[in-house]
């Protein structure tokens, strides 16, 4: 008797330790994962700057990868700044070891699945779009080139072997203004994903549980933008086709054509708001000097005008319109801008 209450004793106390250790190694690993996770940020240019930002004004404990190639790298300027921990790319899965959540925002690089692994918690991407519409490289481009009445934020988890494929943890949207130009969509959006992003990660256990697949079958692409995309087919794009190609492009690349063999930027330009005679609509590609309003008129596909207050002529400087007229018009025999010379102005 006195042996088996020994026995019952021992149990009591094995079994006791066990519940003990159980309730202790649960308490540890809830604890884990409610504190912020440690995040290795990816990102190169002023579109990523303001997730940095944000994350590290909310007292993330954020590291930094980026490319050393330029020397105007914002992100990398910040996170010398800020004494961040600081990474050039590429970087090796020994590296990532101290971290659990990778941060990817406007990098350009396609991450290596080994590294997507090396990271207990994955990689998630702050995407300037609502995807699955505009994946690729150009989103902000693409939508105000294709006239969309609205964009946002996406952030997802980040897949191997492709760009934007992941499934969506969170959307947040906002309207596109008719006459909105790139630059101002542009810091917008990094704005708006800077807050989401954060917002994302304070939350992430249950944005992930959460998680919902992109449809294919939906998607769209924004390839990155080359020469081929400024040239002006003048029978073929309105004019508003063209301001809107010429909204998106603001401040990175100009719509060009050509002009008794010499090719020519189009710097200042508007669809134009006053309604020709009938008699004066043009053909595509024709134009005349209208000198009340100090502009080109040029006609566009479907009997639409362009008004051009600025130009370059491949070769000189930026000129009014004024001036072209005063120095090109005159002893022009035709006055018609025909299919594009893409020769640097």
């Amino acid at each position: 008797m006195l042996l088996c209450g020994k026995s019952l004793v021992n149990n009591f106390f094995k079994y006791k330790r066990k519940v003990f250790s159980n309730i202790l190694v649960s308490s540890r690993r809830c604890k884990a994962a409610t504190q912020p996770p440690k995040i290795l940020f990816f990102g190169t240019d002023n579109f990523s700057l303001p997730s940095l930002k944000k994350l590290h004004l909310n007292n993330f404990d954020v590291s930094v990868v980026t490319s050393f190639k330029c020397p105007a790298n914002c992100v990398r300027s910040y996170a010398e700044q800020e004494k961040l921990a600081l990474y050039r790319w590429p970087i090796s899965k020994e590296q990532c070891a101290a971290y659990e959540l990778g941060v990817v925002v406007s990098f350009g690089h396609l991450i290596p699945l080994h590294i997507i692994n090396a990271l207990s918690r994955g990689i998630i991407n702050v995407h300037a779009s609502l995807l699955p519409r505009w994946r690729g490289a150009a989103p902000i481009m693409y939508a105000i080139m294709e006239g969309d009445a609205k964009t946002g934020i996406t952030i997802m988890k980040i897949a191997p072997h492709q760009f934007d494929i992941g499934p969506i943890l969170a959307q947040r949207e906002m309207t596109i203004r008719k006459d909105i130009y790139m630059p101002e969509l542009h810091a917008a959006l990094s704005h708006l994903g800077a807050d989401l992003l954060v917002d994302t990660v304070n939350n992430l256990d249950e944005r992930v549980l959460n998680a919902s697949p992109q449809n294919d079958a939906d998607a769209t692409y924004a390839p990155k933008i080359t020469s081929k995309i400024t040239e002006v087919r003048w029978s073929q794009q309105t004019s508003m086709e063209l301001f809107a190609r010429y909204r998106a492009l603001y401040g990175f690349k100009n719509l060009s054509t050509s002009f008794l063999g010499k090719a020519v930027q189009l710097l200042e330009l508007r669809p134009l708001e006053i309604r020709l005679p009938a008699s004066t609509v043009l053909s595509p590609g024709s134009f005349y000097f209208h000198r009340l309003r100090k502009s080109l008129i040029i006609g566009c596909a479907h009997e639409t005008q362009l008004e051009v207050l600025q130009l370059r002529v491949e070769g000189k400087k930026p000129m009014s319109a004024h001036d072209f007229s005063n120095g090109f018009l005159k002893r022009a025999q035709s006055l018609q801008f025909t299919q594009n010379k893409l020769v640097n102005c």
